[in-house]
C-alpha cells in the first residue's frame, strides 16, 4: 500500500497485525529492554520492516540502532523513515545518491480527538480545512502529512520543527505542499523552504510520505 506513494528509488515494507516472524538483532534489544510489551512488539516490528526494507537495497541484516531523538540510524548511503499506528507498521528506505530524505507516517482514519487540532494547526489551516470536501478525516490527515514533515526535516537539519513551523495545504486529489513559517533553513540539501508530499486513505488508514530530492 505505501508504495503507491513513493518514488520508484525507495524500497518499503509494511505489515497489517502481527508478524509471527519479527525479531530484534541483538544490537537493538537495548532500546527496549525495559519497555512494557506493547512499546516492545512495536518496536521489533518496526525494525523488522526496516530490515526487509533495507534487505532491497542489499542491507538485510543491518541493525538499526537509535538517535538521540530516538530517531532510526540507516546504513551510509542510505535514508529511511519509519512509522506504526494501530494494527500497521511500515518503512521505507532509498538511496541517498537519489533521495536526501524521506518522512512517512500513518494513522487510523478517524477524527482527531477534542482538542487536538487547535494544538497542531494555525488558524489558516483549520479554515482551509473547513472548505475541503466533507465526509474525509482531513484534520488527521494535517497531521498525519506534519509528522511526515519533520521525519524528512530532522535528518537533513538535526534540528526540531514544531506542528506550528510548517503550513500544509492539502490538494484533495493527493497531494499536499508545506511551506516552512520560520525563515529558509539550511541543511544538507541545501536551502529548505518547504516539502511537497502525497496521501492515501486506504484500508481504514491514512498514510502521507514526504521526499526531498537532490537539487
Amino acid at each position: 500500500m505505501i508504495e503507491r506513494i513513493l518514488p520508484e528509488a525507495a524500497a518499503s515494507s509494511e505489515v497489517f497485525g502481527d508478524d509471527p516472524h519479527a525479531r530484534l538483532l541483538p544490537g537493538e534489544e537495548q532500546y527496549v529492554a525495559r519497555a512494557v510489551e506493547k512499546r516492545r512488539r512495536e518496536f521489533t516490528l518496526a525494525r523488522s520492516c526496516a530490515r526487509r526494507a533495507l534487505g532491497d537495497l542489499g542491507h538485510p541484516d543491518f541493525a538499526v540502532h537509535s538517535g538521540e531523538r530516538r530517531e532510526p540510524l540507516w546504513p551510509r548511503g542510505v535514508v529511511g523513515s519509519i512509522t506504526h499506528c494501530k494494527d500497521y507498521c511500515a518503512a521505507a528506505v532509498a538511496p541517498a545518491t537519489e533521495v536526501c530524505s524521506l518522512g512517512i507516517d500513518a494513522e487510523t482514519d478517524e477524527v482527531l480527538p477534542d482538542g487536538v487540532l487547535g494544538q497542531v494547526t494555525v488558524e489558516r489551516e483549520r479554515e482551509l480545512l473547513a472548505g475541503l470536501p466533507a465526509g474525509t478525516n482531513w484534520d488527521r490527515l494535517l497531521f498525519s502529512a506534519k509528522e511526515s514533515v519533520y521525519k524528512a526535516w530532522f535528518p537533513l537539519t538535526g534540528r526540531w520543527l514544531g506542528f506550528e513551523d510548517a503550513f500544509v495545504r492539502i490538494d484533495p486529489s493527493g497531494e499536499f505542499r508545506a511551506e516552512l513559517i520560520e525563515a529558509p533553513a539550511p541543511s544538507s540539501a541545501g536551502e529548505l523552504t518547504g516539502f511537497s508530499g502525497r496521501f492515501r486513505f486506504e484500508s481504514g488508514l491514512v498514510i502521507t510520505a514526504v521526499i526531498v530530492f537532490p537539487g
